[in-house]
């Protein structure tokens, strides 16, 4: 087969398979295999789950996409049988390898293995069928690689050899990937060494996806369109899709040709207890393609659908703005407190002081801090949370560990003296509190969550608890409301995440499977109220992001991205007006941001946000605090290990003398309050008033006038048309002459002066010449 012939080969992707729930694991399988008629795959979830779809779509248009209980531990690797599609071989962390006889997804699977192996041989990690005999089987682990006959049960041979990442039996040459992240090409006649020439390595073609690869698959030669020019299709496994990606050969006539697909030899047939009635007469040697419709529904953009917040750009501002030489931080926050909190005129940090004392500084006086000690907020026990009142910029509220409440008024132009008598004290919880939050709508609605496992209303005014939930089996890891204020969403440490309507029930009235880790988690509205995110971390401790449908927590999380691997909970912080979501956690250096979308994919990952030293966190400001002329969407406190700084998150775009209202929409007016909390409690809704960003000074982009292209030159019917037939004929015939030229003209040379013929002179060679020579007189 010539390689050359598919060197210019286009590449296509079409047709996403949607809500596969792929995931990461620690394995070295290859988490997804296809054969003709369908595609095995892994999944985020835990206990040995298998994703399964088909190839083609179904009548409809559509992939149906089911999932099947395999093993009791991770699956690590698994394989068609090339002789049955519908005979899939799975190995696990359970050290056991099982076939499966599986079905069209939208049918019923089987739920017994129809066979089971036990190598015995610690965890095993790949699984490949013979490629020529259908009843071997190949299994490697760890300690070493068998090779199995399936119909006895019995292991044929077994060695000793290194894990590796892949393997596969070829014939004549083949190319091993270890430990190192190296590839070589081996003889298989002789296996000494590996080939130092890599000539058979011929670059055809490369395809730049925009979306995390977990795994690639390549569909069997038999289900490739050949109609199409097609030679090759990979799917791709990522967290949310499966994508094709097809190598096809461009032609001028879409038919079969030979030289593109030439026949291949035959595999021994499988043994008739293996083989499916429905795979026995293939007479074609390719499947339809894909219909119009069903093309027309896929994803039509090769890298995927993208995001216009996707090169959103974080930067610190000017050093005019900080507020440096800070001394004697508190950095050990408990995991349930965002570590600071700001608003639109100061800043509160804790002080790693006795007493849990809090500094206050003023956003409008930076500079370098003076090194003698500071006025504080005196608490006289440890803080275990803290937040700024949003309706009112000079009120504190500091949660203890000795259950109470503390509310501190902040007198005007900031602290001038240290404060030691709280505003009032709310008492009720018995134990530790974990967080507390107010009430997007109410004027002083607060609500704390505490380690007696309640989470408790306050209404300010009053100073006393006006609601009391339950329902909470473990510690709760983060307390959310809604976008309107009528329900309070809370995630936990036992797994769940329930959803409250405090003034019609005391017990949530939703509640559904959360995180599976344990290190902590947060909770955030997003989409209007539509849906729910949590960040937490999963089952591996790696942090995850789970988006929950408002509707139905107990069907679970409808989409997931992974995030890193990190011992600090990812601290959410969602824009309603953009729909993006920014991320970070304490001590971490990165800031991820992403858009937030109602529907499929759900997750758009942006430009994430680098620091040059970990910071304490991110505290966000009003958004009338952003510059709009500058296409500044969210602007944020950055607290580092000594400095307060400003940092703004801006969307690049070219013509910023236009006011963006694409990117800034009406906003609502969040820091003033829609109703008092005896309202809201009485069975009232609040509703906040929206205002537009725009300057007086600035037109909307959209308004904006449509620039004509301007051609330099006229087309030159204009000035034909502007000319007689005469002088066209004259400027014809003049062009003509100018560019032959006139024959008449003397030659170039005949213009150089030379000697006249006296001055040469002709002189007899001697005999060691024989030839005559020419002499100058210069006489």
């Amino acid at each position: 087969f010539n390689f050359f012939k598919i060197k210019y080969c286009c590449v296509s992707v079409q047709g996403w398979i949607a809500s596969v729930r792929g995931g990461s694991f620690s394995s070295q399988g290859k988490h997804i295999t296809s054969s003709c008629s369908l595609v095995a795959f892994n999944t985020d979830q835990a206990g040995g789950m298998v994703g399964l779809t088909s190839v083609n779509p179904a009548s409809d248009g559509k992939w149906t996409v089911t999932q099947i209980s395999c093993h009791a531990d991770l699956v690590t690797d698994l394989d068609f049988s090339p002789f049955d599609d519908y005979l899939l071989a799975t190995c696990s962390a359970d050290e056991t390898v099982k076939l499966w006889r599986v079905c069209d997804p939208a049918q019923d699977q089987c739920s017994d293995a129809e066979v089971t192996l036990s190598p015995a041989d610690g965890r095993l990690e790949l699984v490949l069928f013979h490629p020529a005999a259908s009843e071997l089987l190949a299994v490697a682990s760890v300690r070493g690689l068998q090779v199995w006959d399936v119909t006895r049960d019995t292991a044929l041979t077994g060695k000793h050899t290194p894990v590796c990442a892949r393997f596969s039996v070829v014939f004549s040459y083949f190319i091993l990937s270890m430990r190192q992240q190296e590839v070589r090409l081996w003889d298989s006649r002789k296996l000494s060494s590996s080939l130092t020439d890599l000539s058979l390595l011929l670059s055809v073609s490369h395809c730049l996806t925009d979306l995390s690869t977990r795994g690639t698959a390549l569909v069997p030669k038999l289900a490739l369109d050949v109609s199409c020019c097609e030679v090759l299709r990979l799917l791709q496994l990522t967290d949310n899709f499966i994508v094709p990606i097809s190598y096809q050969v461009p032609r001028k006539v879409r038919m079969m040709h030979p030289g593109l697909s030439p026949l291949s030899t035959p595999s021994s047939s499988a043994a008739p207890s293996r083989s499916p009635s429905s795979t026995s007469g293939l007479s074609s040697g390719f499947l339809p393609s894909p219909s119009p419709s069903q093309s027309s529904r896929a994803i039509q953009n090769m890298l995927g659908p993208s995001s216009k917040f996707r090169h959103i750009q974080g930067a610190v501002l000017h050093r005019d703005t900080h507020i440096t030489n800070l001394r004697g931080l508190h950095l050990t926050t408990p995991g349930e407190c965002d570590g600071f909190c700001a608003n639109g005129q100061r800043v509160a940090v804790p002080l790693a002081i006795a007493g849990g004392q809090i500094a206050v500084f003023e956003l409008s006086q930076p500079g370098k801090l003076p090194d003698t000690a500071l006025p504080t907020i005196q608490n006289s026990v440890n803080v275990a949370d803290f937040c700024w009142d949003p309706f009112d910029t000079h009120k504190l509220v500091v949660a203890g560990d000795d259950a109470k409440i503390r509310v501190w008024q902040i007198p005007k132009g900031g602290l001038t003296e240290t404060l030691t008598e709280p505003e009032c004290v709310l008492r009720g919880h018995t134990e530790k509190i974990y967080s507390i939050k107010f009430h997007p709508h109410a004027s002083g609605l607060l609500a704390s969550s505490s380690y007696d496992l309640t989470v408790r209303l306050w209404n300010l005014g009053t100073g006393e608890e006006v609601k009391r939930l339950s329902g909470h089996q473990d510690q709760i890891f983060g307390i959310a409301w809604s976008p309107d204020g009528k329900l309070l969403a809370t995630v936990c440490k036992d797994g769940k995440v329930r959803l409250y309507d405090p003034r019609k029930s005391t017990l949530p009235i939703q509640e559904g499977p959360g995180p599976e880790g344990h290190r902590g988690a947060r909770v955030v509205w997003v989409c209007d109220g539509k849906y729910l995110l949590v960040s937490g971390f999963d089952s591996r401790s790696e942090r995850q992001l789970y988006l929950f449908s408002a509707e139905s927590l107990a069907s679970g999380s409808v989409a997931s991205v992974p995030a890193d691997v990190s011992p600090s909970t990812l601290i959410p912080f969602y824009d309603p007006d953009t729909s993006v979501l920014i991320l970070t956690g304490k001590g971490d250096t990165r800031v991820y941001t992403y858009e937030i979308l109602p529907e499929a994919p759900y997750f758009m990952e942006c430009s994430s946000f680098h620091s040059s030293e970990p910071h304490k966190g991110l505290c966000f400001l009003p958004k009338t605090e952003c510059d709009v002329r500058d296409v500044e969407v969210a602007r944020a406190i950055r607290l580092g290990k000594s400095t307060i700084e400003p940092v703004a998150f801006r969307v690049p775009r070219v013509k910023k003398e236009f006011f963006q209202d694409d990117v800034f929409p009406e906003t609502a007016v969040w820091w003033e309050a829609s109703l008092t909390a005896a309202a809201w409690l009485s069975g009232s809704n609040g509703q906040h008033r929206k205002i537009s960003l725009q300057p007086k000074d600035m037109t909307p982009v959209s308004e904006a006038p449509k620039e004509v292209p301007v051609r330099k030159y006229l087309p030159s019917s204009v000035y034909l048309e502007e000319k007689t037939d005469e002088q066209k004929k004259e400027e014809l015939l003049s062009a003509m002459v100018a560019k032959l030229g006139n024959r008449e003209d003397p030659l170039p040379q005949a213009s150089c002066e030379g000697v006249d013929e006296d001055e040469w002179v002709s002189e007899e060679l001697t005999t060691h010449t024989h030839t005559p020579r020419m002499i100058h007189d210069t006489l």
